[in-house]
């Protein structure tokens, strides 16, 4: 697989990362001192950072804490000292060769790592990276909420993640608006005495005030030199993608005339050439209709789920929703899928806590050996019976053969087949 020209750029810069400059937030420095430098001691420093609670029964007390620290946010961005690209660069080590103790956390039934954790360790690395990126250190605690937005995109550079083998992880910002953060990470595997690539993460994050209510300034960016500039640029376009994205969602705005040819060449070859007419539909050889390529579950939202803010943590979200989708994946094909990419995963509403969880997943598109699934997450209040979409996930799967194509029959499945073809489409240009 080639990489495209931004992804060279962030190998170099990415390469000469260096360790997190407050050092009591160091993760190299965890790792020198012996301890293990997983993700709980991620949330550990996301903690200090905002004076999060351990206790469940205490976060009332520190919501009202932190309250307080309302007033030393910027009443502008020109008001923050400008930072730069490599404040912000952490280095943080998975280390599943050399402690065994902590494979079993990570390990599937297929002696392989489970992906959904990896997805909770980016995510919680991204914060911890935008909070690098506006610390003040003459503060003890931080008054922002930081919060995933958006998950741009993941791309994979490698099939097999190796539970026996350690893992780094280097991020660093590369992007910032007025209130918004985007974060790059790279993660790689150490065998056989080097480091080799797996993936490729960008992440945006939005910067709050501390009761997470409203949005608040984070310090610009400056890029020094070539390479930075065009990281920096890069970051320009990607927002740019999004918002064309979004205005050309098929929610809003009807399908291109290539479209809807072909979708009505599609309800075409469904129809019975036997009888004239449109109600008589019959699935094509091969084919397999997209009501029957669905996958649901239920999750209960417990405290012990929760993130620094006392809501439902975005990484788990993700491991969720993956994992579900995997499965429908493999119940589809009837073989094992691996991942290619994840991408445009947003966070509509936060999930809080004690709220029923439906995952609804659904293969909308396939092509040869790929599946594209579509994971729609809503939160259910027992209580008021109110249904709430929180989060759509996209995923890419390659399967160990040609699968069945996913044939839609009414025009709102047509429409999932189509958004499922733009993320497939989407994906593979950027693995060309």
């Amino acid at each position: 697989m080639m990489l495209c020209p931004r992804s060279l750029i962030l190998d170099r810069v990415l390469k000469s990362a260096v360790t997190f400059p407050y050092r009591k937030f160091s993760m190299s420095q965890i790792s020198q001192q012996g301890k293990v430098p997983d993700m709980a001691e991620v949330r550990n420093k996301l903690r200090e950072i905002v004076g999060g609670s351990t206790n469940w029964q205490d976060h009332q007390q520190v919501l009202a804490e932190r309250a307080a620290l309302s007033q030393y946010l910027a009443r502008s961005q020109d008001q923050l000292p400008t930072k730069r690209m490599k404040d912000s660069m952490i280095e943080a080590h998975l280390p599943l060769g050399s402690q065994p103790a902590l494979r079993e956390k990570y390990l599937n039934s297929h002696n392989s790592v489970r992906f959904g954790r990896i997805l909770e360790d980016l995510d919680c690395l991204g914060v911890l990276i935008c909070y690098s990126h506006t610390w003040n250190k003459e503060l003890k605690r931080s008054p922002l909420s930081i919060v995933t937005a958006l998950v741009d995109k993941i791309d994979m550079r490698k099939n097999i993640i190796y539970p026996d083998c350690d893992i780094k992880f280097t991020g660093h910002v590369t992007w910032v608006g007025k209130t918004s953060i985007e974060a790059t990470m790279h993660m790689s595997q150490y065998q056989d005495g080097v480091y080799t690539d797996v993936l490729d993460a960008t992440f945006v994050m939005v910067a709050r005030d501390p009761e997470n209510k409203r949005a608040a300034f984070v310090n610009p960016l400056k890029p020094e030199g070539p390479e930075e500039e065009a990281i920096f640029h890069q970051g320009e376009v990607n927002k740019t993608r999004r918002v064309e994205l979004s205005t050309a969602s098929l929610l809003k705005v009807a399908p291109t005339a290539e479209e809807r040819t072909l979708v009505h060449d599609q309800f075409l070859s469904t129809l019975d050439t036997r009888r004239v007419s449109f109600h008589g539909r019959i699935l094509p050889p091969n084919s397999v209709w997209m009501e029957d390529a669905k996958l649901k579950g239920l999750e209960i939202c417990h405290p012990e789920e929760r993130n620094i803010f006392n809501r439902i943590f975005g990484g788990f979200l993700m491991r969720k929703a993956y994992e579900l989708g995997r499965a429908n994946a493999c119940a589809f094909a009837g073989c094992r899928p691996t991942v290619v990419a994840v991408d445009d995963i947003l966070f509509s509403k936060p999930v809080e806590i004690g709220s029923l969880l439906l995952l609804s997943s659904q293969v909308c598109y396939t092509e040869g050996m790929y599946v594209q699934v579509r994971v729609h997450s809503e939160v259910l209040d027992p209580l008021t019976r109110q249904h709430n979409t929180t989060n759509v996930f996209h995923f890419t799967f390659r399967l160990e053969k040609d699968v069945p194509a996913v044939v839609p029959q009414s025009y709102g499945e047509s429409m999932l087949y189509l958004d499922g073809k733009r993320h497939f489409d989407g994906t593979m240009r950027s693995h060309c």
